[in-house]
């Protein structure tokens, strides 16, 4: 397997998401996973009038800067409650997709109070649709995720292997599978390697993050309860090819959450030279994992 991270990784630190991919590949990862919701949330990248010309700009310095995009992440949303403004924001990333050959799109499903499972199912479909037809031009699967777990009386959502899997099978298209997330994995009872084992060839990519098994975390592996053995057994019995692709989130804790004080404000954000190093550390902490398992891929 080969290692990947996402562009997230430097939402904080960087002005541009190709400034994230420079630090990305410094840290040693030659694959990346690019989140469109960044540029939604900023009102920037795929989601300015020059489209186009952005589209080429990020072929442009991947190539220079010589780290392949091989995933993305679709801006997160309510499709179930949408005017239609949603799907054509979420149509932009599979155009960027196949602009820039990236094979797997992650696409949450959607939610709403007082829906029953079968029809939280029939609306997702209405949903993927349109989006699996789009994504039939460019051959990009649309993959959809296991969420965390979440205690709420009057909503359904897809957080566990067999639900996972009813609901690809509802779809039923060719190009719509899923995307493992092992720390929402993480806090259900179901051992991982038995969830990958009935999603079988269904798992197209992964995210890689760790948590205490109570609240969907984002934490480095081996700092939470995720069993990595388990994890690791599951993709080898299923044949995994897919990239071990990273979604540890915000390492340090928000300036917003710190204590304030006037006086000077310096290290109120943690430098980004620190962010560069646990980059780094990341990587290596990837590639320690899968040697392990004899499965490392440079």
């Amino acid at each position: 397997m080969k290692l990947a991270t996402s562009t997230f990784d430097f939402s904080l630190y960087t002005n541009s998401q190709a400034e994230a991919l420079e630090h990305i590949r410094r840290a040693g990862f030659k694959y990346a996973d690019y989140n469109f919701g960044i540029d939604y949330n900023k009102g920037s990248g795929i989601y300015t009038a020059d489209f186009e010309n952005y589209v080429h700009s990020i072929s442009e310095a991947s190539d220079k800067i010589g780290i392949k995009l091989v995933q993305a992440h679709s801006p997160m949303g309510k499709p179930l409650l949408d005017d239609g403004s949603f799907l054509a924001d979420t149509m932009r990333c599979v155009d960027a997709c196949g602009a820039w050959n990236i094979q797997n799109l992650v696409v949450h499903s959607g939610y709403a109070p007082g829906l029953s499972k079968e029809e939280t199912f029939k609306q997702n479909k209405a949903f993927f649709m349109p989006l699996l037809e789009r994504a039939e031009r460019y051959g990009v699967n649309i993959l959809v995720e296991n969420f965390n777990k979440m205690s709420c009386a009057d909503i359904y959502w897809i957080d566990n292997a067999p639900d996972l899997l009813s609901m690809i099978n509802c779809v039923n298209h060719p190009l719509f599978h899923a995307v493992w997330d092992v720390g929402h994995a993480n806090m259900q009872k179901m051992p991982q390697d038995e969830a990958l084992l009935l999603l079988g060839d269904h798992v197209r990519a992964l995210h890689i993050q760790d948590n205490m098994g109570d609240q969907d975390s984002h934490l480095v592996p081996f700092l939470g309860t995720l069993n990595l053995d388990a994890v690791m057994n599951g993709l080898l019995d299923i044949g995994y090819k897919g990239y071990f692709t990273f979604e540890i989130g915000s390492f340090f804790t928000s300036a917003q959450s710190r204590r304030q004080y006037s006086r000077d404000n310096r290290l109120m954000n943690a430098p980004i030279e620190l962010r560069d190093a646990f980059e780094r550390y990341i990587y290596d902490l990837g590639k320690c994992i899968l040697k392990k398992y004899d499965c490392f891929e440079e």
